[in-house]
This record gives C-alpha cells, structure tokens and sequence, in this order.
C-alpha cells in the first residue's frame, strides 16, 4: 500500500518499556495524536500536515499492541496504561508544557487520563468520539446505546478471538461500515487490518476491551491514572463528535459534557455529515477546528 503523504515520516522511539511505531511531520511543539479501534497512526494523514503546518512537530504513535508497535509482555491494555504510554512519549519526544494532545475513541479516553494525571504537560487538548466518562456512565445503559455497543460484549467471550479474523479480518470492515454510514472507509480499514494479522496484535486489541469490561489484566499503578480521567477536565479542551456516529450515538452530546471540560475555553462541537471517524470523512472541517483551537 502506497504512503498516502510522502512527507509525513515512518520511525520508531523508545518510551514505557515499548517501541513504538510512529509517523511524524513538522517542527515545533509537540502535538501527539492517539488512535483507537479499529485504526492506524494513519487515520491521522490529513490532520498531520496542517499541524506541522501550524508549527508543530505532529506525532501520530501506533497504540500498544498495534503492530508495529511491540506487544507489551505486561499484557495490560487498559485505558491507564495507554495514557501512561501518551506521557512516556511525551518525555521521549522532548515535549515541553507547550505540548497537545489530541485522541480519538480508545485515544481519547487515554487523553482524559494522561491530561487528569499529569495536566502541566499539556496546554490543550482536543478529544474526539467518545465524550468525558462521566458522561459515558451516564448514558452507556441505555437500549440504544448497548444495541451500538454489542460488539464489546462480544469482545469478552472466546468466540470472538476465532471470529473477528475470518474472511481476511471482514469483521473490521463492517465495523467501518457500521460507524460511518456511508463513508468509503475500505483503505483505512485495511491499514487497520495491517495492524492485526498477527494473532498476538489481534489479541492485544481485543484486550482493550476486556481489560474494561472483563476479567483482563489491570495495574493498581494504571488505575490511578486511569482514575483521574474521571474527574472535570482542567486543561483547555475541544470535544469533537459526528452527527451520525454508529458507535457512540450522538444523542449522548448536550451541554452536559462542558461539566467535564472545565478548563478555559473549553468547548464542543457536533460535526455534521461525519460520524465515528469524523477526521477522515470530514477532514478539512476537523482540521479546521482543531487548528483554529490550537492556536486560539
């Protein structure tokens, strides 16, 4: 598969006990962009460029597990961990408190955790397709919120380690299908498959989610940085979400989530004609927003 940006940069760095697998572009402060399920570092292509072009140096990691990221041999995958990992890259990648960080679904609820655990490291933030915990607590149990959210149930049983593969991993692309109605995700879904083909990154992927809704492994160290992504927000931040997310239902987006943004200027935005991977089908308006916040 051909790069989709030939200036954007493929490298490694060392941080938290893992190497990890990043793209980069740009100079300046650093501005760290965090993935989620099922994605790619890539997912960031469009916003990278108009970072650097802001004057910051983009880093876009591939998460832990995600090939080709190594396999933590601690197998702990919970949101805590990954927020660990945010702020083990940005001492790796020289960050100074001009620094920000921005996630979207897995990444952002990492980025409510490294911001709450370690808020002088950030300036901003920006999080996209998965609200504030509080809000998610809230609103998870409704029907039509657990009838969008099966496929994490379904994480936890056995049966999914031998379905989700079948048929060249056809499971992701109907993932993609279903939480972006009507966007042609077909290359970016295929990048994610790149990061799963091998059953330990597979496994890895699905034990995000059994270390939140099952019996995975956890860290008492991870869970009190995981801890502070519950609390209000303090940091400046920018809450992102698509009109027609087939994930995380949009109806869970009202004023109710500036209760968890507290810092100054905080604020959301519901992006029309967009849903779970709304920096990829409304690329130009992400951009804009979360350049035009950054620089606010």
């Amino acid at each position: 598969m051909t790069d989709p940006h030939p200036s954007i940069t493929e490298s490694t760095v060392a941080a938290n006990g893992l190497e990890f697998g990043i793209l980069s572009m740009g100079d300046g402060p650093l501005a760290l962009c965090l993935h989620g399920f099922p994605d790619s570092a890539w997912s960031w292509r469009h916003l990278l460029p108009e970072l650097a072009a802001a004057g910051f140096r983009a880093v876009a990691p591939f998460l832990r597990g995600y090939a080709p990221t190594g396999v933590p041999a601690d197998g702990l995958y919970q949101s805590g961990a990954v927020a660990s990992d945010a702020i083990a890259l940005h001492d790796a990648l020289g960050g100074g408190a001009d620094a920000v960080l921005i996630g979207h679904d897995w990444g952002a609820l990492a980025t409510y955790a490294a911001a709450g655990h370690a808020p002088e490291r950030w300036a901003k933030v920006v999080v996209a397709s998965v609200p504030p915990p509080a809000t998610v607590a809230q609103a998870f149990f409704s029907y039509d919120q657990l009838q969008r959210s099966w496929y994490m149930f379904f994480f936890q049983s056995p049966l999914s380690d031998l379905a989700v593969p079948m048929d060249d991993l056809a499971f992701i692309d109907r993932l993609w299908q279903d939480w972006s109605p009507g966007h042609d995700g077909a290359a970016d879904a295929a990048r994610a498959k790149d990061c799963f083909r091998d059953p330990a990154n597979l496994a890895a992927a699905l034990g995000y989610y059994r270390a939140t809704l099952g019996a995975g492994a956890r860290s008492p160290e991870y869970d009190a940085i995981e801890a502070a992504g519950a609390s209000p927000l303090t940091v400046p931040a920018l809450y992102l979400h698509g009109a027609t997310d087939g994930c995380m239902g949009a109806e869970l987006i009202d004023d109710g989530v500036l209760a968890s943004l507290t810092g100054p200027g905080s604020r959301y935005e519901v992006v029309a004609d967009a849903g779970h991977f709304l920096q990829l089908e409304q690329p130009e308006v992400v951009n804009r927003l979360i350049v035009d916040f950054l620089r606010s």
